[in-house]
């Protein structure tokens, strides 16, 4: 794969420069309009992935769906994780932070089981049985709020290279520096406006305005869009 990197130049290492979500994804369209009306897909990591996704849809006309990935969380702290599963049960493991945190074989298999475990929930819940969208031979936009460890968006776009894409786009508002440069080469084409070389990184920083969401928000999203 190519790995071809576009991003917005005057973005670099800034922060707060989206007002929120649907902001991120009306500024990353434009980038994307060769895609117009076309047979290309967007496909959405959930929870925050969706409402950028869907602004996309709204000005690009394209097919919409959810691929769900869950990172693996550390014990003790929730919001952190130290690798991330996707829906085939793949794992990818931050190798570096899960030597540090001195966790025995069993933990992280207890863990990645309750990832995989919310992964199947979150599928039904939000996409209520429905069959995953046929990726073959169409280009598959794959969007997220942003990207700190990359390891969630690692772990997605190795489902899809299993499934025959076209090509792979990722389409994500703001990245690590790190991140998009270790996934560069996996993907034909990535497009990350603020690119930032700080550290530490956070997704939150990029944004005037953020707030997790929920699944009832996310359930909203779909709803209100026609799913």
């Amino acid at each position: 794969m190519a790995g071809l990197l576009v991003e917005d130049h005057s973005l670099r290492n800034r922060t707060e420069v989206f007002e929120d979500r649907q902001d991120a994804g009306k500024k990353l369209a434009p980038y994307l309009k060769e895609y117009k009306n076309s047979h290309a897909i967007i496909l959405a990591i959930p929870s925050g992935g969706v409402p950028i996704g869907k602004e996309i849809q709204k000005a690009l006309d394209l097919d919409f769906d959810l691929l769900i990935a869950r990172k693996v969380q550390i014990p003790w702290n929730t919001e952190a994780g130290f690798g991330a599963i996707n829906m085939d049960g793949d794992l990818i493991l931050n190798e570096p932070l899960y030597q540090s945190l001195n966790l025995s074989q069993e933990v992280m298999r207890v863990q990645a089981r309750k990832a995989m475990q919310s992964i199947t929930e979150r599928n039904e819940l939000f996409r209520k049985g429905r069959e995953m969208s046929n990726v073959f031979g169409r280009p598959v936009i794959l969007v997220d709020d942003g990207l700190a460890s990359g390891y969630t968006m690692r772990v997605t776009i190795d489902y899809l290279k299993k499934r025959g894409p076209q090509e792979i786009v990722v389409a994500v508002p703001t990245g690590s520096a790190d991140s998009v440069k270790r996934l560069l080469p996996e993907v034909d084409r990535f497009i990350c406006l603020n690119v930032r070389e700080s550290y530490p990184y956070a997704v939150a920083s990029a944004y005037r305005y953020w707030y997790d969401l929920t699944e009832e928000d996310v359930l909203g999203l779909l709803e209100e869009e026609g799913g």
